[in-house]
């Protein structure tokens, strides 16, 4: 009897002795982050129930946050987005290969896509718009065809300016091209998502903010989440935690409406780790719908597309013999949300700065291998 209670006592200290050595280890690199001088402030969530770790950080240089701080979550939305899709897919509303003429008006869809001259744009179906594969150019950062300002430009040099939908599609038309024929490449572009938001809203009756609330955020109790200048939380009352481009503060700009369906979500770590584990055990859309949901096209190296959702692997992108894998998305403001599956864990945040994406991606790689080597 005293040798198993020995035992245990052993056990019980290596556990704790490893699972301070991983906290240690994990916020001197949130610390690391933090240190960089365009960095102003950074959100960390890393969560496992079956490796009993929530580990939750929240700094900043200049304002007072918390790890409850509602964060732009940027592309992040676009899983939101997506997974609204898949509730009416879920409803009997649509189906993914549907038409969008289906559910579009003729003056919003009609040469949306033209290459060579002749119009695609009925060709177009949800699955394109979802996974990329339109052909549609991105009004944020694709050039224009006359080289003036494209919209992530004017989110700056005209900050009051407020955008409709309508707007933003309008624009793609009238000053860019589309690069090729619907299903015959892939190009990652916001315009795609501003058309799912359009046909979510015009199915439901809904906007597409209350559809979020309604069958996303009040089912799942996310009372800390809202679309950027659409709503406001359920519950959280705290400001949103400021982002930059570089020197220039965003987050208060009236502008920042061009950024809807595609990125327009503000959320805590708290929230978006609870909407991805919903996600996940198949609560928010049928298994079916979530697997048809993870079809994959290839991306880029290291990383593939499904209908709203990436999927990462991690040796492939760092050139390593690790095989860890991401599922989830990133987005602009080196926002995250990931699930690996090899160490079932979650891990969410931002380091609110648009230049900081690719260290944002780093970040989240050192804190698995840490996970992973424990």
């Amino acid at each position: 009897m005293r040798t198993l209670v020995i035992i245990c006592l052993c056990f019980l200290t290596s556990t704790l002795f490893s699972q301070q050595t991983i906290d240690k280890g994990i916020k001197n690199l949130f610390k690391t982050e933090l240190e960089k001088e365009n960095i102003k402030s950074a959100i960390l969530h890393i969560y496992s129930e079956s490796r009993g770790i929530d580990i939750q950080i929240a700094e900043s240089k200049k304002d007072s946050i918390s790890i409850k701080s509602p964060f732009y979550t940027a592309s992040v939305t676009k899983m939101l987005t997506a997974t609204a899709i898949g509730i009416l897919k879920d409803q009997n509303k649509l189906n993914f290969e549907d038409k969008i003429t289906k559910y579009l008006p003729d003056s919003l869809v009609n040469n949306l896509n033209v290459v060579d001259g002749k119009d695609y744009s009925k060709d177009l179906t949800i699955t394109h718009l979802l996974q990329h594969t339109s052909g549609l150019p991105d009004y944020f950062t694709d050039q224009t065809n006359d080289e003036s300002p494209n919209i992530i430009n004017q989110i700056l040099t005209n900050p009051n300016k407020t955008w409709t939908g309508e707007d933003m599609i309008q624009f793609s038309k009238d000053k860019m091209t589309p690069h090729f024929i619907p299903g015959e490449g892939y190009h990652y572009t916001d315009t795609e998502y501003v058309l799912l938001a359009l046909i979510i809203e015009n199915l439901s009756g809904l906007s597409l903010d209350m559809f979020f609330q309604q069958h996303i955020f009040q089912p799942l109790k996310m009372n800390s989440s809202y679309i950027n200048l659409k709503s406001k939380a359920m519950g959280n009352k705290l400001p949103i935690v400021k982002f930059y481009a570089s020197q220039y503060e965003l987050s208060s700009l009236k502008s920042l409406s061009a950024d809807w369906g595609g990125g327009g979500l503000v959320s805590t770590t708290q929230d978006l780790i609870t909407f991805l584990k919903a996600f996940n055990s198949d609560i928010l859309v049928k298994k079916d719908t979530r697997l048809a949901m993870q079809n994959w096209v290839s991306e880029t190296k290291g990383m593939d597309y499904g209908f709203g959702i990436r999927q990462v692997s991690l040796g492939e992108l760092t050139d390593t013999d690790t095989t860890l894998q991401l599922i989830g998305h990133s987005g602009s403001t080196a926002s995250f949300l990931w699930y690996c599956p090899q160490l079932d864990t979650y891990i969410s945040g931002s380091l609110n700065q648009l230049e900081a994406s690719k260290s944002a991606m780093i970040l989240v790689y050192d804190i698995l291998k840490r996970i992973e080597n424990k």
